[in-house]
């Protein structure tokens, strides 16, 4: 998953112009609070980027006559942050470990942990908060790349899984729609897996 090539649109530039404060009365469920990080001084990439509801919202009213199922999903969205850190040597270890404690912590409070993913040189990890059957509270989605990059991503609404990659496009973060799209990756691979364990098995009857 290469993000070194992220645009940063008219929406994103705004998020500096708008008060973020979506979380003035009360914090959502859904929103995690990732601290900060420490960029290398030997990678290029270090990237943050914090959306609110007055940016999300706009972007809503903007594909509405459009793109109305667009709008709609734009319109459960509360905020959006996205951060990549390059790794060196002088930052790996503390951002690798603040990812496993991001992890543990949100599996303590109860987050359902719906990917869990280690292959060649990727690991992901997508966490789940829901209220009930029917809603969603909010996604973590956390990636180790190649031990050289770090994704942290949190979508605070009532947002599916499947919906990282629209919501990516149209916000224009290019990280969350790779995000996204490496997920997909990873469900569709683990669904053959269990397709073919099922042929397996009943082959052997």
């Amino acid at each position: 998953m290469k993000t070194a090539s992220l645009r940063l649109p008219l929406l994103a530039a705004l998020a500096t112009t708008f008060a973020v404060g979506a979380f003035a009365e009360s914090t959502p469920a859904g929103f995690v609070e990732f601290g900060k990080f420490t960029p290398s001084s030997s990678a290029d990439q270090f990237v943050e980027v914090k959306l609110g509801t007055s940016v999300i919202q706009l972007a809503s009213k903007l594909t509405q006559k459009h793109e109305p199922d667009v709008a709609e999903l734009l319109k459960n969205v509360h905020s959006v942050r996205v951060n990549v850190v390059g790794l060196g040597d002088d930052n790996r270890e503390q951002t690798t470990q603040k990812l496993q404690v991001i992890r543990s912590d949100l599996e303590g409070k109860g987050w359902e942990r719906i990917v869990n993913a280690q292959e060649k040189n990727q690991d992901v990890s997508v966490f789940l908060k829901t209220r009930n059957a029917d809603t969603v509270e909010g996604v973590v989605v956390t990636v180790i790349e190649n031990s050289r990059e770090a994704v942290f991503v949190n979508v605070v609404g009532d947002v599916r899984v499947d919906q990282l990659v629209t919501l990516g496009d149209k916000l224009n973060l290019e990280p969350l729609k790779q995000v996204g799209a490496a997920v997909e990756k990873n469900a569709e691979a683990k669904s053959a897996g269990e397709s073919k364990d099922s042929a397996d098995k009943k082959e052997q009857k």
